[in-house]
């Protein structure tokens, strides 16, 4: 059997621009996707501090080391600079292997910088 469990967080990201003629999707700097093993165009989960909002999308590699947060196209409306955001995605773990699993986690603090 599988189970859906948490394999990346990044908790606290705080959002530093939002650009509504775009697509849609979240940049996220790419340092901070490598650090929790987010991919590419992976789909994820967001939640957003200050208003409570969740919404799915996908994460694009934004520049390395800028701590870029980028809330794109309709997604833009979620939220504003300076909200903080949790950035999830999720996998599938053989139920043999789930007890032992262990998500990939950062929190940041200023400037999206590694907190913990």
């Amino acid at each position: 059997m599988l189970v859906h469990l948490l394999k990346s967080k990044i908790h606290r990201a705080e959002v530093t621009s939002a650009s509504l003629d775009y697509e849609g999707s979240l940049t996220i700097s790419s340092d901070l996707m490598d650090m929790v093993g987010l991919l590419p165009y992976e789909r994820i989960l967001c939640s957003n501090l200050a208003n409570g909002a969740r919404w799915e999308t996908y994460a694009i590699r934004g520049p390395k080391g800028k701590g870029v947060i980028e809330l794109n196209g309709a997604v833009a409306h979620r939220g504003k600079p300076g909200h903080r955001l949790t950035i999830m995605s999720f996998t599938q773990v053989d139920s043999r292997r789930a007890k032992a699993w262990k998500p990939r986690v950062i929190v940041l603090g200023e400037a999206n910088r590694v907190a913990n």
